[in-house]
């Protein structure tokens, strides 16, 4: 899918009007500010390459973590950035789960391209608002700068989910009675959340690590300066708040675990004093077992009453010590 974006004029002067192509015809004509490509088509990539001369390499989403790979200047003033984009699986009710998705910027001419493989919440985000406010974009630094804001939105939101999804396990796990079934279902939540919350550390890593790239760039005017110093403040904040989670959850972590292993304890706790407790009996019954011909009690008509109530009398006296130490 090929998407451009065209700086509208008259009253919404600054926004952005959006045109889907099907066809290479009205990128003849437009002086688009963004160009957006989402999974692109070989011949979608042919429509770039004839109207704007840029090549489009195969690998330009590829999964090199190399700074030097992500972030750089070609000679002829185009400059290349990669990023990482979070979505949230809980946000969308997506199956595929939380994850991270690469996007490939390429800022040419005044001139934003952008190649990613889905579509992404951020970039909606972005399209609503430039439709809705006008002169949010002047130009395709803005576009960048807005989608990076976006993103450092994006991911606080997603912390908040984390926190109140966190606040539920808590309220579970943290009551009298926890068994095994409730334990397990926290655990998973835990992990799941575990796994987001690094998500947004590394995104709002990346995040810095481009912005800081535009500001070295030397690229940005006065104005767009200030923006990407204010979208840097906010990700300090965010790391922050990743910590604080981290804790969080290795606090639930820790307690479920310790609930699990208290209920494993009571389990042993009942066979240790059972198998105590069983031992006497068995030792009577042992005793009255063996086959000698001289016994005393052989030839005794209460001989086998006496036996079987002085077995149980050995059963309850244990169980009734244990109980007056407080050990069951």
């Amino acid at each position: 899918m090929l998407n451009v974006f065209t700086l509208e004029a008259g009253k919404l002067k600054g926004g952005l009007l959006q045109e889907e192509l099907h066809d290479p015809t009205p990128l003849n004509g437009s002086k688009p500010v963004w160009v957006d490509l989402e999974s692109p088509t070989e011949e979608e990539k042919a429509w770039i390459h004839a109207r704007f001369g840029l090549e489009l390499p195969a690998d330009i989403v590829d999964e090199d973590l190399e700074e030097s790979a992500r972030f750089y200047e070609e000679d002829n003033g185009e400059l290349h950035i990669r990023s990482d984009f979070l979505i949230d699986a809980d946000k969308g009710h997506d199956e595929q789960g939380s994850r991270s998705v690469r996007v490939a910027f390429i800022l040419r001419d005044n001139v934003l391209f952008s190649v990613h493989d889905e579509d992404l919440p951020v970039f909606r985000l972005l399209r609503l608002r430039a439709r809705r406010i006008p002169a949010l974009i002047e130009d395709a630094k803005d576009v960048l700068l807005k989608l990076y804001d976006a993103d450092a939105e994006y991911s606080a939101d997603a912390l908040e989910g984390i926190y109140d999804s966190l606040e539920k396990v808590s309220r579970r796990v943290l009551k009298q009675d926890v068994n095994d079934v409730v334990a397990g279902e926290a655990l998973t939540a835990i992990a799941r959340e575990e796994d987001l919350n690094g998500r947004i550390r590394r995104n709002v890593m990346d995040t810095r690590r481009a912005l800081s790239f535009l500001m070295r760039s030397r690229m940005l005017n006065a104005e767009q300066f200030e923006e990407a110093r204010q979208i840097l403040r906010d990700i300090d904040s965010l790391d922050s708040h990743t910590a604080f989670l981290f804790d969080k959850i290795n606090f639930l972590m820790d307690a479920t675990v310790g609930f699990i292993n208290i209920n494993q304890n009571k389990i042993i706790k009942i066979f240790s004093v059972a198998s105590v407790a069983l031992l006497p009996p068995t030792l009577i019954a042992s005793l009255y077992g063996m086959n000698f011909k001289f016994m005393p009690e052989l030839d005794w008509e209460l001989g086998y009453p006496f036996a079987l109530a002085l077995m149980l009398f050995s059963v309850i006296t244990p169980f009734w010590y244990f109980k007056r130490k407080g050990w069951l």
